[in-house]
């Protein structure tokens, strides 16, 4: 059995999960088990993971945190060590898989990687490289601001984006896992990163676990109101699950 597990939450991506399953199965070390979470899909998307041989297990309840920890929770069942996410829009680099071992290996109990901009979408290059340095200024932002410091802290901040991120089994449920909730309600990457925080130092960010993701909300929010949702959800769509 694979120390390592992949769990991809995803809902109504039968027309996009095709390539990241396809980025999984490109991926140089090959020795993971991947899983998709179907949270409530009313299209096709369990018959196009199948399609690829990926294991499909069902979370009724609505939202990324739900699904995100009921992976997570059915990877360990299974004997995995190491548990890693993406998203059903993103793109894993090659050594996604390789590089997170090595940050394990490495003593890591908590991996945060760098989701950049997915280059195969049409998105003019300042856009771009604009969504770049957000992240960045994101990143920093994150180490100071109140709801993010506290005493008990073991560390400082690091965003470890929901796409883009891997933890030990063994901390997982040390910690509780993903809260359960929906994307609306809470993000749910900065509360998992904060029960870390309270219970070791021994997590990073590793600028070269790379992950592509998808800029269909810039598209559909403007640049503008896709920073402030991503910023504690200041703006408020009508719509949240872009396709």
């Amino acid at each position: 059995m694979s120390a390592l597990w992949v769990v991809v939450p995803a809902y109504n991506e039968e027309t996009g999960i095709g390539a990241t399953l396809r980025a999984l199965e490109s991926q140089q070390d090959s020795d993971f088990v991947a899983v998709v979470v179907d949270n409530g899909s009313t299209d096709r998307t369990a018959e196009v993971v199948r399609s690829h041989g990926v294991q499909v297990v069902r979370e009724a309840q609505k939202g990324t945190g739900a699904a995100s920890d009921t992976g997570m929770r059915y990877a360990i069942a299974a004997g995995a060590r190491w548990l890693a996410r993406t998203d059903a829009d993103c793109l894993p680099a090659p050594g996604w898989t390789r590089r997170i071992k090595a940050a394990f290996r490495d003593g890591l109990r908590l991996v945060a990687g760098n989701l950049l901009p997915r280059k195969d979408e049409d998105m003019p290059l300042r856009t771009r490289l604009t969504l770049v340095g957000a992240v960045e200024v994101a990143r920093a932002f994150g180490k100071i601001r109140p709801g993010n410091r506290d005493p008990r802290y073991r560390g400082p901040y690091v965003m470890a984006p929901g796409g883009n991120m891997a933890i030990t089994a063994e901390l997982y449920q040390a910690i509780g896992g993903f809260p359960r909730t929906t994307i609306e309600e809470l993000h749910e990457d900065r509360a998992l990163v904060n029960a870390v925080r309270l219970h070791t130092n021994a997590y990073a960010l590793r600028r070269d676990v790379v992950v592509y993701s998808s800029s269909r909300r810039v598209k559909a929010w403007g640049l503008r109101n896709t920073l402030a949702w991503y910023a504690d959800h200041r703006y408020r769509p009508d719509f949240v699950d872009i396709r």
